[in-house]
This record gives C-alpha cells, sequence and structure tokens, in this order.
C-alpha cells in the first residue's frame, strides 16, 4: 500500500482504479525536501460526472442496508486504519510536511471518526409529534443521496473521514476530492475501503486541481456539499451549490483570540497558545493567531513565548520535528508576504520573520516561527488569516476591552481564555463570538465527539459529534389518518 513514484495513480471511481479522462499527471512532492513522491491522475469535469454516476448507482442499494450492516462496515474501515496507520502516517508526514508523530494523531482520531459514527448508525431516530387523537404523526431521517466533499491540505485524511464517516453511517455515498497538494492518503484510503467491504461506487475519489473541485460543487445530481477551506473558495462553493439548490455544509477559516487574563497560570497560557499557533506550523484553521494579553503580564508573556519560538526544532517531517514546513510554493509566498506587512505596519517582531536557511532547508518551504507585538485591531496582521507559524500579541487594560478586541474580526471560529476565575472565565466565553471556546486549555477542533464549526464568515452547519449527522440526513414527516368515522 506503500506511495512510491514507480507507478501513476489513478482515479477511485465504482470500486475500480481507472485513468483521468485525459490521462494527465501531477507530481506530488514533499515540501520540506521538494523529492517527487507520486504521479497523481488529473481529473476533469468529465471524471466527475463518472464518479458521481457511480455514487447515485450505489445509492438504492446502501441506502437500503440495515443500519446495523452499514455501522459493522464503516467500523471495519476504521480498523483498517489502524492496521495500516504507520504507513499511512508516513505518506502523510511526507506528502503534507508535518511532524511524524503529528501525523500520527492525525491518523489515530481518522480512525476514530469511523468508530465513533459506526455505533450511531442504528442510533438515528425519527420522533413522534402529538397531534389529535385521529392522527399519528412521526418524523423518519432519510439520506440525501450523494454527497461531495472537497477536502483541503493541512489534515488531509482526518478531514476525509471526519466528512465520509457520518455522511456512509446515514446512508449517502460520496464522492471526495482531496487537495491536489495532498491526494495521497486519500489514495491509500480506496484500497482500505474495498479491504473494509465498502460496496463499489459508495466511496468515490477523484483527484486533481480546481478544475474537478468546481465541476463538483455546481455538479446537478449532487445532493449534498461539505467544503473546508478558505472563505474566498467557500464563498464560490455556495455560489455554484445556489445554482442547484443544493445544501452545503461550510468550515472556513478563522483568526481565533487566546484572551490571557491577569491571573491567568502563565506557564501554562504560554504552552497552549505557543503550541496552538505552531503545530502543523500554524496551517490550521483553529490556530491560536493572537494572543490578546493583559498588560500587567504582558511582556512576561512575550518574553516566555518567545523563548519558546525560539527553541523549537524545524525539519523535515520525517524527522519528527517541533514544526515542519509550509504545504506548497504558494502558501510559503503568501505567509513570507505577511510577515513583510507586519514589519511594514510597525509591528514588533520579537523572533522569527524570515526563511529558513542552509543546507537542510534550501529544497523546502521553511518559515522560522513568528511572533509579532504590539499589534492593533486596525492592522492586517491582526484581522487576515495568515494560516503560518505567525502568533500576534495584542495588549488590554480592562476585560471589556479584551473582548472587543476578540469580536473585532469577521471570523468566529474559536476562542479562548485563561483565567483561574471560574465566573469570570463563564462570563467572557458567553461574549466571545466564536462556536468553539476554551478555558485554560486549547484543543484546535476540539474531539471527534464534540460539534465544530463557526459563527460569522467563518462557516455553516458542524462538523464532528452527533450534531455533524444532521448535514448528511433530511427529515420526513409522515401523518397518518386514524379517523374511523371517516374510513
Amino acid at each position: 500500500m506503500a506511495i512510491t513514484t514507480d507507478e501513476r495513480y489513478q482515479l477511485f471511481i465504482g470500486g475500480e482504479t481507472v485513468r483521468a479522462s485525459e490521462d494527465e499527471y501531477t507530481t506530488t512532492r514533499n515540501p520540506a525536501t521538494g523529492e517527487p513522491l507520486a504521479q497523481v491522475a488529473e481529473a476533469t469535469a468529465d471524471d466527475i460526472d463518472d464518479a458521481v454516476a457511480a455514487a447515485r448507482s450505489a445509492f438504492p442499494a446502501w441506502r437500503k442496508r440495515d443500519p446495523v450492516e452499514r455501522g459493522r462496515i464503516v467500523r471495519e474501515l476504521g480498523a483498517a486504519i489502524r492496521e495500516h496507520a504507520a504507513t499511512l502516517a508516513d505518506t502523510e508526514s511526507r506528502d503534507q510536511g508535518k511532524p511524524l508523530s503529528q501525523a500520527r494523531d492525525d491518523i489515530d482520531q481518522a480512525a476514530r471518526f469511523f468508530e465513533y459514527y459506526a455505533g450511531a448508525a442504528d442510533k438515528l431516530e425519527g420522533e413522534s409529534v402529538p397531534l389529535t387523537r385521529d392522527k399519528l404523526d412521526l418524523t423518519v431521517r432519510e439520506p440525501y443521496g450523494v454527497s461531495g466533499q472537497i477536502i483541503p491540505w493541512n489534515f488531509p485524511l482526518n478531514l476525509t473521514a471526519r466528512g465520509i464517516a457520518p455522511a456512509l453511517v446515514a446512508g449517502n455515498t460520496v464522492v471526495i476530492k482531496p487537495a491536489p497538494t495532498t491526494p495521497l492518503t486519500a489514495l491509500e484510503l480506496a484500497d482500505l475501503c474495498e479491504e473494509a467491504g465498502i460496496p463499489d461506487g459508495v466511496v468515490n475519489i477523484v483527484t486533481g486541481g480546481a478544475a474537478p473541485g468546481a465541476a463538483l460543487s455546481a455538479h446537478e445530481d449532487i445532493d449534498q456539499l461539505t467544503f473546508t477551506g478558505s472563505v474566498p473558495t467557500g464563498e464560490a462553493v455556495m455560489k455554484s451549490a445556489a445554482e442547484t439548490i443544493t445544501p452545503v455544509t461550510l468550515e472556513l477559516g478563522g483568526k481565533n483570540p487566546a484572551i490571557v487574563m491577569p491571573d491567568a497560570n502563565l506557564d501554562e497560557a504560554v504552552e497552549w497558545i505557543t503550541d496552538g499557533i505552531f503545530t502543523n506550523c500554524g496551517q490550521t484553521c483553529s490556530a491560536t493567531d493572537r494572543a490578546i494579553v493583559h498588560e500587567s503580564v504582558y511582556e512576561e508573556f512575550i518574553e516566555r513565548a518567545t523563548e519558546v519560538a525560539e527553541s523549537l526544532r524545524v525539519g523535515v517531517g520525517t524527522d519528527d520535528p517541533d514544526m515542519g514546513p509550509l504545504n506548497h510554493a504558494e502558501h510559503f509566498v503568501t505567509v513570507l508576504d505577511y510577515i513583510e506587512v507586519g514589519k511594514a505596519e510597525d509591528a514588533t517582531l520579537e523572533t522569527g520573520g524570515k526563511e529558513l536557511t542552509g543546507e537542510q532547508y534550501d529544497d523546502g518551504y521553511f518559515v522560522e516561527p513568528t511572533i509579532f507585538s504590539d499589534v492593533t485591531t486596525d492592522m492586517r496582521i491582526a484581522q487576515e488569516e495568515i494560516f503560518g507559524p505567525v502568533l500576534t500579541v495584542m495588549p488590554f487594560s480592562e476585560r471589556e476591552e479584551a473582548i472587543d478586541i476578540a469580536n473585532d474580526v469577521e471570523f468566529g471560529l474559536t476562542g479562548g481564555v485563561f483565567t483561574e476565575n471560574v465566573k469570570q472565565a463563564l462570563s467572557m466565553v458567553r461574549d466571545i463570538e466564536a462556536a468553539n471556546v476554551y478555558v485554560n486549555e486549547w484543543r484546535f477542533g476540539g474531539s471527534v465527539e464534540t460539534p465544530f464549526g463557526g459563527m460569522k464568515k467563518s462557516g455553516i452547519g458542524r462538523e464532528k459529534g452527533m450534531e455533524a449527522v444532521d448535514s448528511y440526513l433530511e427529515t420526513k414527516n409522515i401523518c397518518i389518518n386514524l379517523d374511523e368515522e371517516r374510513s
């Protein structure tokens, strides 16, 4: 199952590996070394047509399967992921760039998604609605049909599993479009689907760039769409879906505030916040982009956070450093440009701020862990998602000011408060405009069991937890007349 450069990797449609219609390929490379990893098929709109047709053909039989049986098959897929976890983690580390230990955690959670939702397959219950005595009214929950899922490059297999596991247990079939720079673990998942007994056509994987993604989001035979990525692309997906009145789940960007109160345990706050921005090289929508720190501990926080940043070991993902490279060249340039913007805006560069150079870095997309202080809310680095290892630190004097700063962005994904005062914590989390708020910790997107999504421009709908299943089910109301006098 290991990915090699000795062969070309095809599309997975209808349970078979098939060539793309134009038989063109893209080389995926290790972002730390520039090493070519694989030749991957470049799909077209015609290939999307074929994948959607295969999913639609497989849908009637899959939805009719007993829920217990669907759950067992989905659980088998989780077991297959665990059995091949070492290979999957190695592939993910080389393809995405992240440290090997972080890739292992991602694969473990990917398996957990299938385990968690497998247990829900026979518990997707409807309700009875009390009307008059001569009527029996009830609801049933039914799958939409074919779910199109567009996956980002920051957590490739993890986010693939997050979407397809609830879709499958709800009775849907899926067409997956991985990111063009990180398709390899999705291709390995195709093998595991066969191993687990997923019927042909229930899971289809179509690789390529923007063209197949656009074709998928606009396809008239897609019944539900799931997209994770940037706000501009999310807007484009939503516009396409509007043309066909297709329901969408969007998990978009973040510019996430972590408020440090004067009574906070500073050791813990620094540890959680630096981990929250430098893990996965900051390429996380729920990263701790903004540390909003009380003026009484502001200088000490900066000093300690800078020490952590400068101690981090940066290197090739498979060597399991503290931080790996950015994922691809275009994004590398974007992050460096944002750092230059921060300097031009007169934020104070406390550490980092440069491309890493030297023999071990020359062929990769490495950026130093970076911290800016003296950041104000009108600066672009305080408002726009950088999606890299760049922490902005902002001072405040009063609690209300901290809340105002936290909410003064167009995003509303995650947020956090560090304080030893329970009443203060509960009051503040109520006022933070984010859908996921943490106290004295930072859990990125939370756990498999907890709902995750965004307010404001951070998205629509929820992933994870039982709420995610709602994205893949429609409610049908059934009313039965029991009036014997009219029978």
